[in-house]
């Protein structure tokens, strides 16, 4: 599965010889305000509406900038955690039920079967060398460090989420020296035709999704772990897991500092 990341970020380096596109960036865009937050709340549940009883982004923001751009802070991580929760959840669905790919994980002849032999989704992230975690480490590292580079949001005519840019738009990768076929948000161009109606729509569909996602990842681990979660810890299907969700290596990965990780999770037995 991750072979063949390393493989594709052997191309992501961004380079001033890559196509350039003369966008020009937006200009007098109105950053979303706690209003705006509001009417957005309604639409995603009429029936719970606006409900932020830590007053986040109500009149003081992060790091000494505004309420506007700390909304905007707020609503791009939503966006993103809720995307990767989506992700996660057909993820765990997936490999719970010994779905995978009938060839080679790496070329040390190291198969997916085998992977997937070593039991729940957790288990077979475990069970995975430490140079297939470190390139799965580098590409998420990577499309973070994509996301917030102001050059190819500029490329896009967009500009940073805490700028009056749009919340949740990953830029696209035409400023790469290695040509990109593929964008991430929308490979195959299935919202080229859309109209802003529907555009608004799918975004709302998105979050709800996103945070139903974001619930049913946390508790299906939970689940795994032998915590009472109605409705999930039932299911035979989820494995029991006895590592540590919050520890990404293990003894078995002989890295620096991780021993000392690891012994400091027996407190906290539940993650």
């Amino acid at each position: 599965m991750l072979a063949a990341h390393s493989i594709l970020t052997c191309g992501f380096v961004p380079s001033p010889l890559g196509t350039q596109r003369s966008t020009p960036v937006q200009t007098n865009v109105r950053m979303e305000t706690v209003q705006d937050l509001e009417v957005l709340a309604k639409k995603c549940n009429p029936s719970v509406g606006y409900f932020n009883p830590l007053g986040l982004g109500e009149g003081s923001g992060f790091w000494g900038e505004s309420s506007e751009a700390t909304i905007g802070f707020l609503r791009q991580a939503e966006i993103k955690h809720g995307r990767v929760a989506m992700a996660a959840f057909v993820g765990f669905v997936v490999q719970s039920n010994g779905i995978y790919f009938p060839w080679a994980q790496s070329l040390d002849g190291t198969t997916f079967a085998q992977i997937s032999s070593a039991g729940g989704p957790a288990a077979q992230w475990d069970a995975l060398s430490t140079m297939a975690k470190a390139q799965i480490f580098f590409l998420i590292s990577f499309l973070e460090f994509w996301s917030e580079f102001d050059l190819a949001l500029k490329a896009d005519g967009q500009a940073h989420y805490m700028r009056g840019g749009k919340p949740g738009y990953f830029p696209k990768f035409d400023l790469m020296v290695h040509p990109m076929p593929f964008d991430l948000y929308d490979p195959f161009k299935l919202s080229k035709g859309m109209t802003p109606e529907q555009k608004e729509k799918r975004l709302v569909m998105e979050i709800n999704n996103g945070r139903l996602a974001q619930i049913g990842i946390i508790g299906m681990c939970a689940a795994s772990k032998g915590l009472v979660v109605p409705g999930l810890d039932s299911i035979p299907g989820i494995t029991p897991y006895d590592g540590y969700y919050m520890a990404p290596f293990t003894a078995a990965d002989k890295l620096a500092f991780v021993p000392e990780m690891i012994a400091s999770f027996p407190k906290f037995p539940w993650f």
